[in-house]
């Protein structure tokens, strides 16, 4: 009996071991796993619900005495106190990094075999939701992403899917929170396909798709029909137009690369600091004076967002030292762009100080700036342009999240199911598509990604590629080879050849040192001679092997090696000790096993 099994059966929880067999027995995994997703749907739906209320609720007690008239100091304590709370929940509570909820998603499906600590179904969000209520600058759907898969990948082990299902099911829980937190069942579902980067099987079709909508469903239910911004198109967006969403999404690719490039850069910052708490200080204290400047980047921005896209510029000024000069156009442009460039180093601020939140919601904010101020200077600058500002708000929201995720299908339909902005969908198609070809042309891969990608552990759409990071170099590794000393006479070689199936014998050292290899074809001249038998030793022909394998090496590498060698059998080495041989006969063997079980339909 499987030994999981055997402590369930004898806990008092024999009821679940006999669910587990008669589900094995009378229902099939294809068949089981749209419940489960149903399941997976229902439950994220109301992790989402209760994530939105958290974050409400405290965010709306902090600014219930907030001035909108001018500065407000309060802006300069909220988000340390935020951050030290958080940075105390994490340290003393969790025990566990919970931060880069999206990305700890995708290494647990390349590296992990999509398993998930059953404490992620709940720790990122209470994290985030201290964080965001405070004033961090991030957003809530990385870390529902990230309870989502949890969700998932627990209840999958629980029933004990196979891995090829249970990464379905993380994708299944990811995509509910993407659905659950937005109303938007398409962009879930997309966001999976895209940022996960899971392949669109006929096996991961329908349950994406069922947990989409049962989370969407729970948020309508309790909620009601609104869609997450407020958007009345007040103007046609016309084809004489379409030059400038061109530019538009221009613009948008480089401010994608320009949020990526500031992310990673702050993140080596913080990375380099060392001391949590003095971490924590400098970066709660810059977020703090960003906020202080600018009010807008307070939390999600979402508010702000509804106003842009509304076309209600003055508001953007609220709370802040600006309040008075808010009608004066070249410094509500200023202040726009302010925001713009101010919003990459807030949300990673907001992280590297040890807060937890995502970067989905800055994007979308980033986006809807970088649209609106391009209209916005565009109609300023005495050309006689009339742009309308919302539609390019808009436009923008899908440009930036596009470049930023390299999701332009996602970024498309989740701007229409948030603003319900479906009349500009030519427009948005424009701009996140050439958005989207902007920034490849710089940055192969999204915020999401790139930190993986650049340890070799990113799974994509590659499927050699994918299959080759699945495989370890310690589960091929074959030590059926016996060893020879280099001291060793021919006719002691001889002896060790009559014991051996194999053709090739690893030389070592007292210490287990890898100092070369005896192949059976370069001694099969002499080793029948027994005149030669006490006057040749191993040391003199023995070789030196094309290339050796670290243990630690990616089997993208391996192959390679194996490739730029030509041989057939390699050694693996650790600290220059013997460990044993990988052959592409067995690399082949396993990549043609996990091929045909992560490609079964």
């Amino acid at each position: 009996m499987n030994p999981v099994l055997h402590n369930i059966s004898t806990t008092g929880n024999a009821w679940f071991y006999r669910l587990l067999m008669w589900r094995e027995k009378h229902i099939k995994e294809k068949n089981f796993v749209l419940f489960l997703a149903l399941i997976v749907g229902i439950v994220c739906g109301f992790a989402a619900l209760a994530f939105k209320w958290l974050i409400h609720y405290i965010s709306s007690s902090l600014l219930l005495n907030i001035d909108i008239t001018g500065g407000n100091y309060l802006y300069l304590v909220y988000p340390l106190i935020g951050i030290l709370i958080v940075s105390c929940y994490v340290r003393y509570v969790v025990r566990d990094d919970i931060s880069h909820g999206v990305t700890k998603v995708l290494f647990a499906i390349s590296q992990n075999k999509s398993r998930l600590k059953p404490h992620n179904c709940y720790t990122s969000v209470v994290a985030a939701s201290i964080t965001i209520g405070f004033g961090g600058s991030v957003g809530s759907e990385g870390p529902i992403v990230y309870t989502g898969s949890a969700i998932g990948s627990t209840l999958g082990q629980m029933f004990r899917l196979s891995p090829r299902l249970l990464m379905i099911l993380v994708g299944c829980g990811a995509a509910a929170g993407v659905a659950g937190i937005f109303k938007a069942p398409l962009s879930g579902a997309l966001f999976t396909l895209e940022v996960l980067m899971l392949d669109l099987t006929t096996v991961s079709v329908m349950p994406l798709l069922i947990s989409s909508v049962s989370a969407a469903s729970v948020a309508y239910i309790f909620t009601g029909y609104d869609v997450q911004f407020f958007f009345t198109q007040s103007e046609n967006f016309l084809t004489v137009r379409i030059p400038f969403a061109i530019l538009l999404g221009i613009v948008c690719g480089f401010a994608s690369l320009y949020f990526i490039r500031v992310m990673a850069m702050m993140e080596g910052f913080y990375g380099k600091i060392k001391n949590p708490w003095m971490r924590a200080a400098i970066g709660g204290s810059i977020l703090a004076v960003l906020i202080f400047i600018f009010p807008p980047l307070y939390g999600e921005g979402y508010d702000v967002i509804t106003s842009m896209i509304n076309g209600d510029t003055a508001s953007v000024a609220d709370g802040s030292i600006f309040y008075a000069d808010r009608n004066v156009v070249w410094i509500i442009g200023l202040y726009i762009a302010g925001l713009c460039l101010a919003k990459a180093f807030a949300t990673s601020s907001t992280n590297g100080a040890g807060g937890v939140g995502g970067t989905f919601a800055p994007s979308l904010y980033m986006g809807c700036m970088t649209g609106f101020f391009f209209a916005y200077f565009l109609n300023h600058i005495g050309l006689g342009f009339d742009l309308s500002v919302k539609n390019f708000a808009l436009m923008g929201m899908a440009g930036v999240m596009s470049g930023v995720m390299h999701a332009p299908l996602m970024a498309i339909f989740l701007t229409a199911e948030l603003t319900g902005g479906y009349d500009l969908f030519l427009p948005l198609l424009i701009v996140s598509t050439i958005s989207y070809g902007t920034i490849k042309i710089f940055e192969p891969y999204s915020i999401y990604a790139i930190r993986l990608a650049k340890r070799g552990e990113l799974l994509t759409h590659h499927k050699d590629k994918s299959v080759l990071r699945l495989l370890k170099v310690n589960n091929v590794i074959e030590n059926d080879f016996k060893p020879v000393s280099p001291e060793m006479n021919l006719k002691q070689m001889v002896d060790v050849i009559s014991q051996s199936s194999r053709n090739l014998f690893p030389v070592l050292d007292g210490e287990g040192r890898l100092m070369g290899i005896v192949l059976l074809d370069d001694i099969r001249n002499i080793m029948f001679r027994p005149d030669l038998y006490k006057k040749m030793y191993v040391s003199k022909f023995m070789t030196t092997p094309p290339a050796t394998i670290q243990v630690g090496d990616t089997m993208e590498s391996v192959m390679k090696t194996f490739d730029r060698t030509s041989a057939w059998n390699l050694p693996v080495v650790e600290d220059g000790k013997y460990i044993g041989f990988v052959s592409k006969s067995k690399i082949f063997n396993s990549y043609r096993r996990v091929l045909r079980h992560y490609s079964e339909d």
